[in-house]
């Protein structure tokens, strides 16, 4: 959690964050910030057909995907990742997938997809790679931290 703090700070990234018990669902993970501001995430660590590429979708928390359409709009076959392709690509465990994650990635090969009903909102959050907290940023600053990054992502309809 302290290098996502550092790397916001760095980045010049402004955030709130609430510090909770474990979430261990998004469910639990509500309970704790109700009352704050902002649209609740789901990050989704995908790999296509035989582990060959890897995406990150960003989506709201109340939105359902339906794995069989992105599997054919990315001409992939989309699966969730398994624990151990999620710590080696992210650094991260099942239950936490975070925009951060990102952070661990050094090949710079995850796909990053961010649903387009997200640009109607204002802020966003994200656990900072730990269930033992949230972090609300606007959603500009989450282009801009994945511009710093230098992370290509698309726009698409989920």
């Amino acid at each position: 959690m302290n290098t996502v703090l550092e790397t916001l700070e760095k980045m010049k990234i402004n955030y709130k964050i609430v510090n909770h018990p474990p979430a261990t669902t998004t469910a639990l993970a509500d309970e704790y910030i109700e009352g704050h501001e902002g649209v609740r995430s789901k990050t989704l660590f995908l790999a296509g057909k035989k582990d060959r590429q890897f995406y990150l979708l960003i989506l709201d928390d109340q939105k359902r995907l339906d794995l069989k359409k992105i599997s054919e709009e990315f001409q992939d076959r989309l699966h969730f990742a398994s624990e151990s392709k999620l710590y080696e690509k992210m650094g991260l465990k099942p239950g936490i997938v975070s925009l951060f994650g990102l952070l661990n990635n050094k090949e710079k090969d995850i796909k990053v997809y961010i649903d387009k009903d997200l640009l109607k909102e204002q802020i966003i959050t994200f656990h900072p790679n730990d269930n033992i907290a949230t972090i609300f940023i606007s959603v500009k600053d989450m282009f801009n931290f994945l511009d710093k990054l230098e992370y290509n992502y698309q726009i698409m309809e989920f």
